[in-house]
């Protein structure tokens, strides 16, 4: 699986394939997209505690699944000895494999969802524009 955001060596990221939603699952990500690492995971807490909502609903199933990637990105950028107040997380959520559950007679070949989800954290301190310098090519 390709990663939807460019990864450079100094980010965190991890993937996975999970069993919610892929149209809540982008929700959510949309969500906590480009926020500080610790303001999306005080948002997915929320959501699982049911005090914060996106257009009247909850989503705490995804959220609980998600906020555990998140933690597992969160360890890898420890390991990787990254300033953790200066992180910025940068998820996405897409379709994942078609999984059909093994049933008999008329529940036979339903599909499970299963949606992928990728969450890069990104330190952006320090880090300003790019400077594109024009080169002539006369």
């Amino acid at each position: 699986m390709k990663y939807a955001i460019q990864v450079s060596k100094s980010d965190a990221y991890g993937k996975a394939a999970l069993s919610i939603s892929r149209k809540h699952a982008v929700k959510v990500c949309r969500a906590i997209n480009r926020r500080k690492l610790s303001m999306a995971k005080d948002f997915l807490n929320n959501l699982i505690e049911e005090e914060a909502d996106l257009d009247g609903k909850y989503y705490t199933k995804t959220a609980k699944e998600i906020l555990k990637t998140l933690q597992t990105v969160e360890s890898n950028a420890k390991q990787k000895n990254l300033n953790l107040e200066n992180l910025f997380v940068f998820a996405s959520a897409s379709k994942g494999p078609t999984q059909h559950r093994a049933r008999r007679k008329r529940k036979h070949g339903s599909r499970l969802k299963i949606s992928n989800i990728q969450i890069v954290l990104r330190d952006k301190s320090g880090r300003g524009k790019k400077v594109h310098k024009r080169v002539n090519t006369k």
